[in-house]
């Protein structure tokens, strides 16, 4: 199946690795009771994550540029299998933080590494659905990975430890599909020629970098408090207590972002952008609205537009830069990109996390719904003017 489909079992490998990524969100709960920690603690354990994404990015953007998307890719289920060890052995916070860091390290590999795989398996007249297929792929696993968790730790036994075994079972899947996965990259290198290339971005593509990757970091911003905070907000506000039902609330915004996702192919990746800017903006203001009232109602209309919003931009962002990029760069460039998004999920939600001491978790939330919401609306206008100019 694979050899006539090569682009969607690394599709699959890349969703598989990004379910372990966001498996934790909806067990944090259950974690804060077993070891005891404040809710700032559980932004920092999520921002663990991020750093080790964007170290990744920083420093090793374009390393399957030069040995090779596959042997990379593997190196990244490896430690997706690591995260995944030490969160089924865990019983204190270094261990919490270890898995937090090979996870990270792992998503920091694929990112880029399986989204340039997934589109040059495919066949040239196909590559802009393989762009849809990978950030499907990325956004898919993200999505899935609470309401596994969730379901499992509600309804079976052993819920901090049951949903990391079922993920190590599907991690030797994904690695035994990757080996039967031909390379992509022409002449791919040892190990030994892999050299430290810090994120560049090409003078031809910078017009458009610049403004998608404000929209990226707007847009995982908003994923980032749904799959770290939120949580929290539902259970200490809304009184939603039910994880599976917790996971289906962030499995919402993942839907919404790849709902945006398909819609954008139909417009256009230069139109996406701005729409999902617009969209961004709307679904922020919900959010403020959802937090501001304690309304679920508009929580999850906020996840559904929100996420929209992000799938639009992302969408856009991917196939314009993949499109726009030099081949021996192009992993380097969408790296660049998703450095720029994975700030947006780290920095913003540490700031919540540290106001929530202050203000409390509804005001922070507010804060930064006013912040994220001037940043997307920033790089939509600049896009909009763009686009007059060029046309």
């Amino acid at each position: 199946m694979f050899a006539a489909l090569p682009e969607a079992g690394a599709a699959g490998v890349f969703a598989i690795v990004m379910v372990g990524t966001t498996l934790p969100t909806p067990l944090y709960g259950l974690y804060r009771q077993e070891i005891g920690f404040s809710e700032l603690m559980v932004t920092v354990i999520f921002a663990v994550y991020a750093v080790a994404v964007m170290g990744v990015l920083t420093f090793g953007g374009g390393l399957s540029d030069v040995v090779g998307r596959r042997r990379v890719a593997l190196v990244g289920v490896a430690f997706a299998a690591a995260s995944a060890v030490c969160f089924l052995t865990a019983h204190g916070l270094p261990l919490l933080f270890a898995g937090r860091l090979c996870s990270g390290f792992s998503a920091g590999l694929f990112t880029g590494a399986a989204t340039a795989y997934v589109v040059e398996l495919a066949p040239p007249e196909g590559r802009n659905r393989a762009a849809l297929v990978a950030t499907a792929a990325n956004m898919g696993g993200l999505g899935l990975g609470p309401v596994v968790s969730g379901t499992l730790a509600q309804y079976a036994p052993w819920p901090l430890r049951l949903p990391y075994a079922v993920h190590l079972a599907l991690l030797a899947v994904a690695a035994a599909t990757l080996r039967s996965l031909p390379e992509t990259v022409p002449d791919p290198q040892p190990w030994s020629a892999a050299r430290v290339r810090l994120p560049a971005v090409p003078a031809s593509v910078r017009a458009v970098f610049v403004p998608s990757a404000v929209a990226g970091f707007a847009g995982f911003a908003l994923l980032g408090v749904f799959t770290s905070v939120a949580p929290a907000f539902l259970s200490l506000y809304l009184g939603v207590t039910n994880l599976a039902v917790v996971g289906l609330v962030v499995l919402v915004v993942f839907a919404g972002s790849m709902a945006g996702q398909l819609l954008a192919g139909r417009m256009g990746a230069a139109r996406a952008l701005p729409v999902g800017c617009g969209l961004l903006v709307v679904g922020l203001v919900l959010l403020a609205g959802g937090l501001e009232w304690r309304s679920l109602a508009l929580l999850v209309l906020s996840a559904v537009i929100g996420g929209a919003g992000q799938g639009f931009a992302l969408r856009g962002a991917v196939s314009r830069l993949a499109a726009m990029a030099p081949a021996a760069e192009r992993g380097q460039v969408i790296s660049a990109f998703f450095l720029a998004a994975y700030a947006g999920i780290s920095l913003p939600v540490v700031g919540i996390g540290l106001m929530d001491a202050v203000v409390g978790l509804q005001d922070a939330g507010l804060y930064f719904a006013a912040a994220m919401a001037v940043l997307a609306a920033a790089a939509g206008g600049y896009l909009l003017r763009l686009a007059r100019y060029q046309g």
